[in-house]
């Protein structure tokens, strides 16, 4: 099984209403904030953007988000080097963290087990 493509681009910022502000004014609009400086915003049918503020402290880093169907039916290639394999999150998916040959990291996100 393949992954379909990006699900979502997830960035963290220092401050999350400049950051929101940033994308409304490139055509994104808010699908919604939650109640600890973050949130999702969308520009039609293309990935989401999720964007969560850290501390001042850290540096702010970005992932890509690939989508998988099904987590139990998704065996990566062995050339496809598995960071953390795939775990429940607080929000509702399964997360897998892969790394490229450059280094970066790559979320692929599954809905949640029923």
């Amino acid at each position: 099984m393949a992954t379909e493509g990006i699900e979502a681009v997830f960035l963290e910022t220092h401050n999350w209403g400049r950051a929101a502000k940033f994308f409304q004014t490139l055509g994104y609009e808010l699908e919604f904030s939650t109640d600890h400086n973050s949130g999702q915003l969308r520009n039609g049918d293309g990935p989401y953007i999720f964007i969560a503020e850290i501390p001042e402290d850290r540096k702010p880093q970005s992932r890509i988000v690939l989508k998988v169907p099904d987590a139990d039916a998704f065996q990566p290639d062995p050339a496809v080097e598995v960071v953390t394999p795939f775990e429940d999150t607080h929000y509702g998916t399964r997360e897998m963290t892969v790394r490229d040959p450059d280094g970066r990291l790559w979320t692929l996100q599954a809905p949640a087990k029923n």
